[in-house]
């Protein structure tokens, strides 16, 4: 069976999520540039990623975090 893929965005705090299979308790690791992953706290396996900042100016660099 496939697992799903949970797509959530909060406009007001400009914070993406996107998870696969079922939420269980765990924690973000910060990769840097407003990009975490989550992480499930049994498995210790990746389970989601989360971006902050999608729609703001691109960073100093000229990249954009989206």
């Amino acid at each position: 069976m496939k697992d799903k893929l949970s797509i959530h965005y909060d406009e007001e705090g400009d914070f993406l999520e996107l998870h696969i299979g079922d939420f269980t308790e765990g924690y973000f690791r910060n990769l840097g540039k407003g990009i975490f992953e989550r992480v499930d706290r049994k498995t210790n396996k990746v389970s989601g990623i989360a971006i902050m900042g999608c729609q703001k100016p691109p960073i100093k660099d000229g990249s954009h975090v989206c």
